[in-house]
């Protein structure tokens, strides 16, 4: 049996999949297999998460354990997509500090790769990791929580050391979110004002074709306690209110995204784009991000813009939001509040294959960073150069996985070459 990935471009190398009964029963599968990955919710675009072993599935491993409401954590199971921790949480006190575009990704998944919401005093989800429990080639379970010496190592870990078993999650006082539309905002306003775009609510997206010098719509999610969501802004920097609800892709209905038009819901409710029950997005799609310094951001749309005439076949919609800085190794976002540029492609890797090198050479000034999980061909000496904690993390790769159980050919020319 073959296995592809949740877009369909991809088909893994796995040929059997099993579904461990039991952290024991996971362990000896470790124990007896040469390669061996987790397949997670199939949701990378690349072939991070491939293998010639066995794929075992934790998705049936999807409980949230404890919420621990001393320490203001909570621990899930490593299969847990974050629509079904959002269920379990919601009828709690208690809420999650951001979501991705997608509720229907795991936790585990979205840690490993640096995947992350939006906002500019959000960090990305790996952000919000307490702690991680993984077990390593050998077969051992380990425990990594904040504060230890290889913390900032593990959380961001590409699939490189392990499979995570559980993860401890930081938790916030549950809230209420009104989600705004605006229509056509000036790319030019980003010269003078991106700051203030993108800190006008809680979280911030820019979305365009980049076939205009604007961005068609801009999707802002304004926490119910700052006064100023409640009615929205009559005027967002040129851009106007939307009068009626819209999906990011052009021509496509709304009925699938998250409410707008200001009506308040609670947080899991309108931080992710597209509801659970729904197909996400264009559905047949491939997807690319850059992650850079926020100060690039006016600079880089220029950069992109111009690019418009190559864009204009092949693209669905970009998106442009920011994410505060963390001190995970691997994460984009190490030590830089980021801005990220995102493209969803049309179902064409031949014709996106060809514009890639493109748009990372017009990005490259500002050392743009590829998201792990997504489509690019930045060279991988470029992409080692972007990590100054790469030899530290070869380090935790030598330690838990000296013989490349977890190992596949991304993970072999991108991160484990030249680690000697």
């Amino acid at each position: 049996m073959s296995y592809q990935n949740w877009a369909g471009n991809f088909t893994y190398s796995a040929t059997e999949m099993i579904k461990p009964e039991s952290v024991e029963h996971l362990q000896r599968l470790v124990k007896e297999h040469r390669k061996i990955k987790v397949s997670g919710s199939g949701h990378t675009f690349n072939s991070i998460t491939d293998t010639d072993g066995i794929f075992v599935s934790l998705r049936h491993w999807n409980r949230m354990l404890e919420l621990n409401e001393e320490r203001g954590t909570v621990t899930v199971e490593g299969g847990i997509t974050y629509g079904e921790l959002c269920a379990e949480l919601a009828v709690t006190d208690y809420a999650l500090h951001n979501l991705a575009s997608l509720p229907h990704i795991t936790v585990a998944g979205a840690a490993a790769t640096g995947t992350h919401g939006s906002g500019s005093r959000n960090g990305s989800l790996a952000a919000a990791v307490e702690a991680v429990e993984l077990v390593d080639a050998n077969g051992e379970l380990h425990t990594f929580s904040r504060g230890d010496a290889e913390f900032a190592g593990v959380v961001v870990n590409l699939g490189a050391l392990g499979i995570v078993t559980k993860l401890t999650l930081k938790v916030v006082p549950a809230y209420s979110v009104r989600q705004f539309v605006y229509e056509n905002l000036p790319l030019s306003q980003l010269e003078a004002n991106a700051a203030g775009i993108f800190a006008g609510a809680y979280s911030v997206s820019l979305f365009t074709d980049w076939q205009q010098p604007r961005f068609h719509q801009v999707w802002t999610k304004c926490r119910e306690e700052d006064g100023a969501s409640y009615a929205g802004h009559a005027d967002y920097y040129g851009a106007l209110p939307a009068t009626a609800p819209l999906h990011p892709l052009p021509n496509m209905q709304a009925e699938n995204c998250t409410e707008q038009l200001g009506r308040p819901g609670m947080w899991h409710e309108r931080l992710a784009h597209f509801r659970m029950e729904f197909t996400p997005s264009a559905g047949k799609e491939l997807q690319s991000e850059y992650l850079m310094s926020r100060e690039h951001v006016y600079q880089a749309a220029l950069a992109v813009h111009r690019l418009r005439e190559h864009l204009e076949p092949i693209l669905f919609v970009g998106e442009v939001r920011t994410i505060d800085a963390d001190d995970l190794w691997l994460s984009p976002f190490r030590d830089q509040p980021s801005v990220a540029f995102h493209f969803t492609w049309r179902d064409d890797w031949q014709a996106v294959e060809r514009v890639l090198p493109l748009l990372e050479e017009a990005l490259a000034p500002f050392n743009a960073r590829p998201h792990w999980g997504k489509l690019f061909t930045v060279p991988a000496d470029v992409l080692q150069g972007q990590f100054d904690k790469l030899p530290q993390f070869r380090k935790l790769i030598d330690k838990y996985d000296p013989d490349g159980k977890f190992s596949n050919e991304f993970l072999d020319t991108y991160i484990r070459a030249a680690r000697k």
